[in-house]
């Protein structure tokens, strides 16, 4: 058979053609979209706490205890350095159930965390507490209530904890409610205790 030039050429063009799928899925990187990085969700949970305390030693509510939660949002501002983030505190809120029928609470606030070391850190809160406690005149308080003055009371907090991992952490608190002697008796509230977090 006689091979003529164009035809040929017609014979290398249609293998060329033929070829080029082949060519493709030969070439891992023509399969492969360009990499986009996963889009992360936003976190709105930071933290959550359980533990106990404690309520008020040498007050009329001695000798009682509290199981406490609390949960603490995302910071509100993010990309500061590590140092310049420490002053942004969490929005916080949280509760304190007396097991013994005494003044119960829950609370709302900003807690601001430092770190002294990668494990070790302490931090303040700062807010307000709403108690189903007693109020009013001293002489109307039951002699196994403390006299909290008025409803909402400010709440402040400290607390020192140490960080197992990434996730878990230990920390010993204290608390204390009061009225900064806005109302007509200011007993207040102190109280110690401990917690166990969980940071996502």
């Amino acid at each position: 058979m006689r091979v003529t030039l164009p035809s040929l050429a017609a014979a290398i063009t249609t293998a060329v053609v033929l070829a080029a799928p082949a060519t493709q899925a030969a070439d891992p990187s023509a399969l492969v979209p360009d990499y986009r990085p996963p889009v992360q969700p936003l976190s709105i949970v930071s933290e959550f706490r359980i533990g106990g305390s404690a309520q008020d030693p040498g007050s009329n509510e001695k000798n009682t205890s509290n199981i406490n939660g609390e949960l603490l949002f995302a910071k509100p501002v993010t990309g500061l350095d590590r140092f310049w983030a420490a002053f942004v505190p969490r929005p916080t809120v949280g509760g304190s159930y007396n097991v013994d029928g005494r003044t119960s609470y829950a609370y709302l606030g900003a807690t601001w965390t430092f770190d002294i070391t990668d494990r070790i850190f302490v931090e303040g809160f700062f807010g307000a507490g709403f108690h189903d406690g007693w109020t009013g005149p001293k002489n109307n308080v039951p002699k196994t209530f403390n006299s909290l003055g008025c409803n909402p009371l400010f709440r402040e907090a400290a607390g020192v904890g140490y960080r197992i991992n990434e996730h878990w952490s230990i920390m010993a608190t204290i608390e204390h409610m009061s009225n900064a002697g806005l109302c007509v008796n200011n007993r207040g509230l102190t109280n110690f205790g401990g917690k166990i977090a969980y940071t996502f």
